[in-house]
């Protein structure tokens, strides 16, 4: 299992002191949320990536490599890199470069983002969104595995004899996790070329996620890739804690009350009900976290978001002290235990080059 933290890069007010900070301090202190996420043993640090106010992430691969050459063991990862709207070709190169610059230590996720208007502004169609993240993830899997493409599609000029620079690291492409929350498309996408799901449930209940990843596993094992409790699966999760759980939800509140997204309808305390967040004690979230295995089975990447939403810089990395002392080693353990031995681990640049390297050997074998 890997565990980690994933920021969607928001710029909000905290309501509490009534101060926004400035774009400079929000992109630092994504920088300093991924260090102290190495710092405290986390696995993985994930950025999101928008176009819009009020956020500052509008180019993933500059933070990642900035945090690349200030980590050793982190692997750095999106939680959304727009397939629909980014040239499949720029992707390419953009994310080889950053595999090449952090040693393998990375990942990416597509996804189609949540901002309507981005279509237009670079130049695509909200309409053709399912169609352009299926043909453009076609168009990158062979710019990653082919030395030389001709290729002609609907959204982009052709390709005659391109060759996508640098080359992936090791002659082996990034991981590739689609996440989708609400398009079945996009599971069975990542079913048929056997990659990786990631549902971002914060703010789904359990009955829909368990619908999307069980047709994603079912797609899987349909695809020859493997049995269905082999797909490769990751969730998200939404926390706030303290030592005492009412010092949490007092604290907690006024930030759920502001937002945009949770806050102007159900409570809060319906919301925790309904959705993976958990505002209390690191023993709830513990608690919380490991009813994802009951609902959704052995899965291989647990991400949390625990800032945004105006939650200052001090009181985030609180969060993740707490995370890499009281609430992730508990998980390791747990989720350890009875876990069945064809269950593959997340998969990472090591892994995937030892399979290549196998594949390669019993080729050559069988060919004697």
């Amino acid at each position: 299992m890997q565990f980690g933290i994933f920021t969607v890069g928001d710029v909000a007010t905290d309501p509490t002191t009534g101060r926004t900070p400035t774009e400079r301090e929000r992109i630092k202190a994504m920088v300093a949320i991924a260090q102290k996420a190495e710092e405290v043993g986390l696995d993985v640090f994930a950025t999101g990536e928008h176009h819009n106010p009020p956020f500052v992430p509008s180019s993933p691969t500059t933070m990642l490599g900035y945090i690349a050459a200030r980590t050793e063991k982190l692997v750095l990862s999106t939680s959304t890199t727009l397939i629909t709207t980014n040239d499949p070709v720029k992707i390419a190169e953009d994310y080889a470069m950053l595999q090449h610059l952090s040693d393998g230590r990375m990942d990416l996720m597509m996804g189609r983002g949540n901002t309507g208007p981005v279509y237009p502004w670079f130049g695509k169609d909200i309409r053709e969104g399912i169609n352009l993240a299926v043909e453009n993830y076609a168009l990158l899997r062979r710019l990653w595995r082919e030395d030389v493409v001709d290729w002609e599609g609907r959204f982009r000029t052709a390709l005659q004899g391109f060759t996508s620079t640098p080359r992936p690291l090791d002659d082996v492409p990034p991981f590739v996790w689609h996440g989708s929350i609400r398009s079945p498309e996009i599971a069975e996408q990542a079913a048929f070329y056997g990659d990786g799901f990631f549902h971002n449930n914060i703010f789904w209940p359990k009955e829909h996620t368990k619908r999307m990843i069980d047709l994603y596993r079912t797609r899987y094992a349909h695809y020859g890739h493997g049995s269905p409790e082999q797909a490769i699966v990751g969730l998200g999760g939404h926390t706030y804690m303290r030592p005492n759980s009412q010092d949490a939800v007092r604290e907690f509140r006024p930030f759920f009350d502001n937002s945009p997204v949770m806050g102007g309808g159900i409570s809060m305390e319906e919301y925790m009900e309904q959705t993976p967040l958990t505002v209390g004690t690191p023993g709830q979230v513990i608690e919380k976290t490991l009813t994802f295995r009951e609902h959704f089975g052995d899965y291989q990447r647990q991400l949390f978001n625990v800032d945004g939403g105006g939650l200052p810089l001090k009181t985030v990395l609180e969060q993740i002290d707490m995370l890499g002392e009281e609430v992730v080693p508990v998980l390791r353990e747990e989720l350890a235990k009875n876990r069945p031995s064809d269950v593959p681990d997340a998969p990472t640049h090591a892994s995937l080059l030892a399979a290549r390297d196998a594949e390669r050997a019993q080729v050559a074998e069988a060919g004697v």
